[in-house]
């Protein structure tokens, strides 16, 4: 029914099958197309009548793991800027960031491109916002140079995606930090 709380044993399962797929994700370096609904559903503790009420297709479990991520990568931004310099904060969250990327990119092989294009359109905001509070405080901290906004850094980020997966673990973070090292004042 509409506007009906959830049981909290309905949110522990539905918390446990999301963290068990991403877990699943991560074993198989993001490989979506890899992901086995029934391993999910054994890590979680559930069988797989209650992962199918959760998530009825691989494509939903997907989209939400994506969900997931993205709101643990967003409510880093406040911790790690109460922790640490500005600087050193924005190079954990991308570190951070690489790990997500490498989600996102199974999240985006195994999804429709229709259904991809509405997960993202939705929620990439986030992130903008989340890395401009990081680039705000670090030239506010004269850590980072000015005239570099999110968009800048979002499209280096960019070249994450040409990096063949073989080379992921190697390569990904070099380009992080000589993202980082261009960042500085």
């Amino acid at each position: 029914m509409p506007g009906r709380e959830r049981r909290s044993d309905a949110v522990a399962n539905r918390v446990r099958i999301v963290e068990a797929a991403r877990a699943e994700l991560s074993e198989s370096n993001g490989a979506a197309g890899e992901l086995k609904l029934h391993r999910v559903a054994k890590a979680a503790g559930v069988g797989q009548g209650t992962l199918y009420r959760h998530f009825p297709t691989r494509e939903h479990l997907l989209a939400e793991v994506y969900r997931a991520e993205l709101d643990q990568l967003v409510a880093t931004v406040v911790p790690l800027l109460a922790e640490h310099s500005p600087l050193d904060a924005l190079a954990r969250w991308l570190d951070r960031l690489v790990e997500y990327a490498r989600v996102k990119r199974g999240v985006m092989a195994a999804i429709e491109v229709p259904a991809w294009q509405d997960l993202y359109s939705g929620q990439h905001h986030r992130l903008d916002e989340a890395l401009a509070t990081l680039l705000d405080r670090g030239r506010t901290a004269g850590e980072i140079r000015a005239g570099v906004d999110a968009a800048d850094v979002i499209l280096l980020l960019g070249a994450l995606s040409r990096v063949p997966e073989a080379e992921w673990d190697e390569r990904a973070p070099r380009i992080v930090a000589v993202i980082v090292d261009g960042l500085r004042a």
